[in-house]
């Protein structure tokens, strides 16, 4: 049973799509049928890859968030998990957007969170978690620079200070999920005040980088 009046694409304005993307802007973003998903660098769900038309979406979001245009990158998802809900995940869960140490830093967590919050049926949590020091951005460190940068970067409270939310286990949400040394920041954050993490809710997942093939040897 879907949850959302029909509507044309938002992408392309064509079609009564349910708010979700049309097949066809569906292929152009390379969205697959199914949930991307996996174990490292810690239990994560994607709808699609940073790459192609998706990335340039989502680059133009971020200066200009549109709630329509995020609810169809992410309808296909949404609609995956509720069909095949993860057993790893307990009864009640809690959406927790990943905070920017800016005022005005990446608006595309908390959109995400709010486009997923009533088709999953889990209540947002953002007061959960706070950025505790500035950081530098990640997109143009190294892997272990990015590790650096995000330790101890976060606090979280604990569950007596959010009685409400109390016996539930946290969903991370991001736009964006590369080295996952941001999530598992905010993972031991949220671990160590006393709240289970079950996992981290992307819209792209970054590819693996390609390793170039070796020159043939001299003879």
């Amino acid at each position: 049973m879907r949850w959302l009046a029909s509507s044309p694409c938002p992408l392309c304005g064509k079609g009564d799509w349910l708010q979700e993307a049309c097949p066809s802007c569906q292929q152009q973003l390379n969205l697959p049928s199914t949930r991307l998903s996996g174990r490292s660098p810690l239990p994560w769900w994607g709808a699609g890859r940073y790459e192609g038309r998706l990335r340039t979406t989502l680059l133009r979001l971020r200066p200009e968030p549109d709630a329509a245009t995020m609810q169809a990158l992410v309808g296909g998802l949404v609609a995956d998990l509720r069909r095949d809900r993860p057993q790893s995940w307990p009864q009640r869960v809690v959406l927790v957007p990943i905070p920017s140490w800016q005022l005005n830093g990446n608006p595309l967590p908390g959109l995400l969170a709010n486009c997923l919050a009533p088709g999953l049926g889990a209540p947002q949590a953002w007061e959960l978690l706070q950025r505790s020091r500035p950081v530098l951005g990640q997109h143009r460190l190294q892997r272990r620079q990015r590790w650096a940068n995000q330790q101890r970067s976060f606090r979280a409270v604990s569950p007596a200070s959010a009685p409400a939310h109390g016996g539930a286990a946290v969903l991370l949400v991001d736009d964006v999920l590369t080295s996952g040394a941001t999530g598992l920041a905010a993972a031991k954050a949220l671990e160590m005040a006393g709240w289970p993490v079950a996992g981290l809710i992307c819209l792209a997942r970054t590819p693996r980088q390609r390793h170039p093939k070796a020159a043939p040897r001299p003879r």
